[in-house]
C-alpha cells in the first residue's frame, strides 16, 4: 500500500499565508511591508547557504543551523535594531509554521538575538519650559503660513502634550473620540494592536478642542460635524496625514523658536516623551505611565522615572552632611 508523502511547502508560499494571517491583527501597511522584506531577505540568504534558489527553499529545510547562518550574513551590514526586528518577524513566522504542522519545532532558539541598550527618553531639551514656550507662541500666531489656522495647530500640539498620544493615535481620532460630561471628559484612543485606552483631559484642553471645532465649522461653512468625522484635518478639511502632521509640528517648532530643543531622531514623538518625562518629574509612577502611554510593559515607564533621577535625588538629599553645611552657612 502506497502512502503518498505530503507535497512540499515552499517558504515564499508559507510566508504569504503568514502575512495574510496577520491582517486580523490590524497591523499598519508599513509594519506588514517590513515583515515581508525581512522574511524575503533572510529567506534569500538561507536559500543561498543551502545551495538553492529562493523559490526552491522549502519550510522543512529551515533548520536551526541554516537560519543561524542566514542571520549571520543578514546581521553583517545592519544595526542591532534591524536584526531584532527581523528576528521577531522570523520567530512569529516559524511559530506559525509549527502551528500549521509544517515544522515540528521553532528553530529560532538556535539564533542569538543582539542585545540593545535601553533607549533613553528624548523630551524637549532645556529647563522644562520649552512646551510652554511652544504653546504660547503658537497661540500668539507665531507660525507663518499662507492660510494660518491657529486653533488647529494649537489643538494638535496641546493634545499631544497632555495625553502623550502617538502620531498614529492622534491621526486616528474622530470627533466622537472625545466624550464624557463637562469637567470629566476623556479621549478614547485606539493604540497599537487595536488596543483601546481612555485618557482623561481637563477643562483647558476641552475649551481648546471646542474652539477648534467651532473654527472648523466656520472655516468650511459647515452646520455640524458627525461623530464619525476625523478630528484633525488639513487646510482643505481632509484628514490630516502623517506627513502633514510632521510638517505642521516641525513648522511650529521653528516659528516658536524651540527647534534647537528637539533631539535628533524625534519630531512629533518628542511631544510624547515630553509628556511622560514631565509627569515622571512630578511623581507619576512607572505603572501610571504605562497605562497612560499604552505600553504593554512597565519597563518603558521605568525609563522615564529613571531619567528624571527623582529617587536618586531624594536619596542624596538625605545626606546628613547637608545639615552640617547648613549650620556653617553654606
Amino acid at each position: 500500500m502506497n502512502h503518498d508523502s505530503p507535497a512540499p511547502v515552499h517558504v515564499p508560499e508559507a510566508a504569504e499565508d503568514f502575512l495574510s494571517s496577520l491582517r486580523t491583527k490590524k497591523l499598519s501597511a508599513h509594519t506588514l511591508a517590513g515583515y515581508g522584506r525581512d522574511l524575503r531577505t533572510v529567506a534569500e540568504l538561507a536559500a543561498a547557504a543551502a545551495g538553492l534558489t529562493p523559490a526552491g527553499l522549502e519550510v522543512r529545510h529551515l533548520t536551526g543551523r541554516l537560519i543561524r547562518t542566514a542571520f549571520a550574513d543578514f546581521s553583517g551590514p545592519r544595526s542591532a535594531a534591524s536584526v531584532n526586528r527581523a528576528w521577531s518577524a522570523w520567530n512569529q513566522f516559524l511559530t506559525f509554521c509549527v502551528a500549521e504542522g509544517l515544522l515540528e519545532g521553532n528553530p529560532m532558539a538556535a539564533v542569538p538575538r543582539p542585545r540593545q541598550p535601553a533607549k533613553a527618553p528624548k523630551p524637549l531639551l532645556g529647563d522644562g519650559s520649552a512646551s510652554a514656550t511652544l504653546l504660547e507662541r503658537i497661540a500668539e500666531g507665531a507660525r507663518k503660513a499662507r492660510d494660518p489656522w491657529v486653533e488647529r495647530d494649537l489643538v494638535v500640539l496641546a493634545l499631544a502634550l497632555v495625553t502623550g498620544m502617538r502620531s498614529a493615535e492622534l491621526l486616528g481620532l474622530t470627533v466622537g473620540s472625545v466624550g464624557g460630561s463637562p469637567g470629566d471628559r476623556r479621549v478614547q484612543v485606539v493604540g497599537k494592536g487595536g488596543k483601546t485606552r481612555s485618557l482623561p483631559i481637563e477643562a483647558p484642553i476641552e475649551r481648546l478642542v471646542e474652539r477648534y471645532l467651532q473654527s472648523r465649522l466656520s472655516r468650511f461653512g459647515l452646520a455640524s460635524l458627525p461623530r464619525s468625522a476625523v478630528l484633525l484635518v488639513d487646510n482643505a478639511n481632509e484628514p490630516l496625514r502623517r506627513g502633514g502632521l510632521q510638517y505642521l509640528v516641525r513648522q511650529c517648532y521653528r516659528y516658536a523658536g524651540v527647534h534647537d530643543r528637539v533631539q535628533r531622531g524625534t519630531l512629533v514623538h518628542a511631544l510624547r516623551h515630553e509628556f511622560a518625562t514631565r509627569l515622571a518629574e512630578r511623581g507619576a509612577s512607572a505603572h501610571e505611565l504605562m497605562e497612560l502611554l499604552g505600553h504593554s510593559s512597565i519597563v518603558t515607564g521605568q525609563a522615564y522615572v529613571a531619567s528624571t533621577a527623582r529617587e536618586v535625588r531624594q536619596a542624596a538629599r538625605g545626606n546628613p552632611v547637608y545639615g552640617v553645611i547648613e549650620q556653617l552657612g553654606g
